[in-house]
Formats: C-alpha cells, structure tokens, sequence
C-alpha cells in the first residue's frame, strides 16, 4: 500500500477498507506518513465524508492505537457519559455519584477545558487536592474498591487520536462530522465502559448549533458503538443558555453540591436526573427511564448521591472539608451583583458569550497550558422565559481583578436580551437517540 494511493481513493468518494485506514493511521502515528498527507487526507474526508463502517473502522483503529482498557476483570459492567461541551456543564458531579451510589460503576476519563467550554478536570480540581493522574492499574483497582473513578486520560490512551486532531485544528478540517464522531468514540471505547450516554449539545453556545446536526453526529455516533459492541443513547440538549447558574469551576463545584444537598437549580437537576436515568436504564437496574429517574432522585434526596461525591474526593485525595463546606472552595475578591435595566421578560441569555466572559476573568483558556483561576466566573440568575422587574438580580460577577469587573459587567449585560412581550422557556432536551 501506499499513502498517496489511499488519499486518491478517499478524494475520489471510494470507501476505504479496514485494512486502508489501519496502515494510514498507524503509519502516521509511527512518523512513516507525513503530516502534509495526512492533512490531505483529512481533507478528503472532510468533503467526500465515510461510511458508517468506514468511521467504525477508522474509530477503532484510534482506540487501538494506545493503551485500550478492559474494565469486565473488576466490574461485570460499566458506564460512562459525555458532553460535547457547554456552558456551565457541571453534570458529572451529579449524575456519577448518583449512580456509583445505585449500585452501577462508572468509570470516567475526561479531560481539561478549552475556549469557552470548561473541563470536568479544571473544575474538580478547585478542591484541594484531588488527584487527577491515575496510572492504570490504580484506576482499576478504585474502580473496584468504591466503584467511581474520575481521572485524566492516560498518555497512551488513543494517541492516534491526539495527533490527528492537533492536525485538524489547524487545517480546518475539525467540522468533519465523521472525524468529531470517531474522535469521540475512540476514546470512549478505549476506555472500556460497555454503555455510554452522549450529552450532545445544541444552540448558541454549542459547537454543533443546530438540532439537526446535533442528530446527524448522534445517530452516526450510536450507529458506530452498535457495530463496536456498544450500548450508546445520545440525547439532543440546550445549549443556548448556561445550564443551571454557575459559569466557572470552583462556582460549579458548589452548585453541584448543593444540588446534592436539595438546594440546586431544578433546571440542572432535571438534566442529571435525565442523563443517570438512562445511564441505569444502560446497564439494566433500571426497566424504563422513569424508574431510572427515580432511582437517581432518592440517591439525591436521602443524601447517598452527596455521600458517594465524598468518597470519590476523599479516595482521589481530595480535601473532603470542601465537600462538607463548600464555602471552603476558593472565592474570589471581587463579587458584584447586577440587576435587570428594565422590566421584562428574558429572551436570551447568550451561552457563548457567559462562556467568553467566564475566559476573559481567567477561568478558562485560550490554548493549551494557560493558568486556570478557580475563584472566577459569573452566576446567572435568570433563564429564558423569567419575568423580571428592572433592579431584579439578573447576575453576578466574580473576579480578582477589580478594573475587570466594569468591562465583563459589560459583556454579561449584552448577553441578556429583554423584551416586553412573554417568552416561552427553553427545553432541556430536544431527542434522544438509541438505546
């Protein structure tokens, strides 16, 4: 075989063969296949686009290109989720204690945040401690002793993967919908969890702003865990304005605490219900996605779900005292509340912009490496549909730079969009796909 011969077959439209994009990928990893053909081919597929057996097949071949886990030695069945990425997307913290504490294990890789989407591993890392880098066998082994495990991605975990990406960030080839589902995919099955649930995002502040390509990626996605003996369920989610209030990590961690605790926004508890749900519904504990729903609001409301979060933090490391009080999270020095101009009714609370503000305060980054302030970030007080009366607290802001607050003060106001006549509020979901 030769590069340039498969690179020619994928620009003509022809369907490659396992066995095509097996020494494509693995020549590229071994530095046999240039950068500049793999950007060809890239490109290639980014116009002539794959086949479902053509991205299982590529996706596949991502996962094994590094370390591929597999969880059944110590759990007989395992879950994950994943988002896409969102504004104030604090879910994990939720729906993986609730459904440790019901008896399921979820084993979880994730990863740090970039641009305007935060990352699981920035925000739990606002508790003192808590140790993200886990060597393998040290996953497997917490995955079988409390049955959780939230940790970064091992080096070696679809290296393939990594390096493909870098290359597409950077030849405009990262709205590849077969690319972005294999990518996905690959890691999640290299992972080794048996039933997954994709939180895929749409709207204003999602990479995937309409509905309907939202269900183009979700139904190839399920499609290529079918065909790699997977159970997936993807469901379609808002992402036009924040999810629950807090926008920023350590602001995040508290809300998911609290809504542990009963004292959450019901718009984001209602989404972990959701997700845990069907996360239960995955590994059969629970017959329908109602009773799934149930099982998950009982961890909540007698304290289990708060209970099993303190035994992930304390096992990983954490300082538990946080968990306890969330006060003890890091705040930060500057904190305004603004209130609503004029009376109204909410007609848009821009996603991408709350997420922009929440980065230009220091709580996200711009590219890989940048420093993360924990204490940062903004709370939404208001959603699409709220009447509100001018003075009415419509956010606040958190900062450690006080000439910062003027200018994001700023930004957030213009974020919000009130009118006189009412609006109807957003869904939380728009489908679901799958199992």
């Amino acid at each position: 075989m030769r590069a340039v011969d498969i690179i020619v077959k994928k620009r003509d439209g022809d369907e490659l063969t396992r066995e095509e994009i097996e020494f494509f990928i693995m020549g590229f990893v071994r530095d046999e296949i240039e950068d500049y053909q793999a950007s060809a081919w890239a490109m290639a597929v980014y116009f002539q686009g794959m086949t479902p057996q053509e991205a299982t097949d590529l996706t596949e071949v991502m996962a094994a290109s590094g370390d591929q886990i597999d969880l059944s030695s110590v759990v007989p069945y395992a879950v994950d989720k994943h988002s896409t990425g969102g504004v104030g997307d604090k879910t994990t913290f939720v729906v993986q204690p609730a459904v440790a504490a019901c008896g399921v294990p979820v084993a979880k890789m994730s990863g740090k945040g970039l641009a305007h989407t935060g990352g699981s591993l920035d925000k739990i890392e606002s508790i003192r401690g808590y140790r993200i880098e886990l060597t393998i066998d040290e996953f497997m082994d917490q995955l079988a002793a409390i049955g959780q495990v939230l940790c970064g991605q091992t080096a070696d975990l679809t290296p393939a993967d990594k390096l493909l990406y870098a290359l597409r960030d950077v030849t405009g080839t990262v709205g590849s919908m077969d690319l972005i589902a294999s990518s996905v995919m690959s890691k999640k099955i290299a992972g080794g969890a048996q039933g997954i649930v994709l939180d895929v995002k749409t709207g204003l502040g999602a990479f995937m702003q309409s509905v309907d390509r939202a269900c183009e990626l979700s139904t190839l996605m399920v499609e290529i865990g079918r065909r790699s003996g997977r159970r997936v369920v993807c469901l379609i989610s808002d992402m036009n304005q924040p999810l629950g209030s807090a926008v920023g990590n350590a602001l995040e961690i508290r809300e998911a605490i609290m809504t542990m605790r009963g004292k959450g926004p019901p718009d984001f508890r209602d989404h972990c219900l959701e997700v845990a749900g069907h996360m239960l519904v995955l590994a059969g504990t629970a017959d329908n996605l109602e009773a799934g729903k149930g099982m998950i609001a009982q961890k909540l409301n007698d304290g289990s779900a708060l209970a099993s979060f303190r035994q992930l933090v304390e096992t990983q490391g954490g300082d538990c005292s946080m968990v306890d009080d969330p006060d003890k999270l890091p705040r930060a020095k500057c904190i305004e509340t603004v209130g609503a101009p004029t009376d109204g009714y909410i007609e848009q609370v821009h996603a991408l912009e709350v997420g922009h503000t929440v980065m230009a305060l220091g709580g996200g980054r711009a590219k890989k490496g940048d420093p993360i302030d924990h204490a940062v970030g903004v709370e939404i007080h208001r959603q699409v549909g709220d009447q509100v009366k001018k003075g009415d607290p419509l956010f606040t802001i958190h900062a450690n730079d006080e000439k910062k607050l003027e200018t994001v003060s700023a930004s957030v106001l213009a974020a919000h969009r009130i009118v006189d006549e009412a609006v109807p509020a957003l869904p939380l979901f728009y489908d679901t796909i799958g199992d």
